[in-house]
């Protein structure tokens, strides 16, 4: 289908009520009529009627006193309905725990969404060295293995879409900023099949991360072992979760009919 007619069949009321609700996030939980036009470009009478809509099948609430508006719990209801329809989470689970047990840290899996990852599926341990997450949690690609990964293995125009409209935000002084830099070592993770990362996002998290492909060679998910520097010996990453976390992932990725044979190389573990 053209541009032109994907422009014709567009729903544009739909599109904007979308980005209304993509508007609300932790920094903004609540915005004013005017603050939502704002980040959206338009006229105040332009979300007028979207927002009215929104509130009115529950899942923007409005407060009577200030006037903001704010996401309902019933927007969760759009996520689960997703994460409910991927039987794939199923197949994933019992790998993850059977990996968990086996080397006694948290495993995640988790999918791309533009520039955030999204964990669909956990296996935590408990204690003060867990580093567990929430399902439909969401955090910056760039600065996390499992994100790192993921983004290796989109096509380069993409990428390089992303890199010209957004700056790497640094969270700690380990993470990677440079955009030369950040697509060099994109390639060095595509061709090694795992990525690593220590302190990027958080100091003292370490984390190493191994794909799941489909059938076509499609990047379906990431899995990935977390774990605290304090609570586990230097090695831990490299010589223990590494060797076993790329056996799983080829185990899963034959699992979903894929039969590229290796995905990674040996000298490079």
């Amino acid at each position: 289908m053209s541009s032109e007619e994907k422009e014709k069949y567009s729903a544009n009321s739909l599109v904007r009520g979308l980005e209304i609700i993509k508007l609300f996030n932790e920094s903004q939980p609540s915005l004013s009529l005017s603050e939502i036009a704002k980040q959206l470009g338009v006229s105040r009478t332009v979300p007028y009627r979207l927002l009215f809509t929104l509130q009115n099948i529950g899942y923007l609430s409005q407060d009577e006193h200030t006037k903001r508006y704010s996401l309902t719990p019933k927007v969760l209801e759009l996520g689960f309905s997703y994460l409910n329809s991927l039987k794939f989470q199923e197949i994933v689970q019992p790998y993850m725990e059977t990996l968990r047990d086996e080397i006694g840290a948290s495993c995640h899996l988790s999918i791309l969404d533009g520039q955030e990852v999204v964990y669909v599926g956990s296996a935590p341990i408990r204690g003060v060295s867990a580093v567990n997450v929430n399902i439909g949690l969401r955090l910056p690609a760039h600065a996390l293995a499992n994100g790192k990964l993921l983004l290796a293995y989109q096509p380069k125009e993409m990428l390089m879409q992303m890199f010209q409209i957004t700056n790497l935000t640094p969270y700690t002084d380990k993470t990677l900023t440079a955009p030369g830099e950040f697509q060099k070592q994109l390639e060095t993770i595509r061709q090694k099949g795992y990525s690593m990362t220590s302190g990027e996002f958080h100091p003292g998290i370490r984390s190493v991360a191994a794909p799941i492909f489909d059938r076509t060679g499609k990047v379906l998910a990431a899995l990935n072992v977390v774990a605290t520097e304090s609570a586990y010996q230097e090695d831990f990453i490299d010589k223990i979760a590494l060797p076993k976390l790329l056996e799983v992932s080829q185990q899963l990725s034959s699992h979903m009919g894929y039969s590229g044979g290796n995905m990674f190389h040996q000298k490079d573990i």
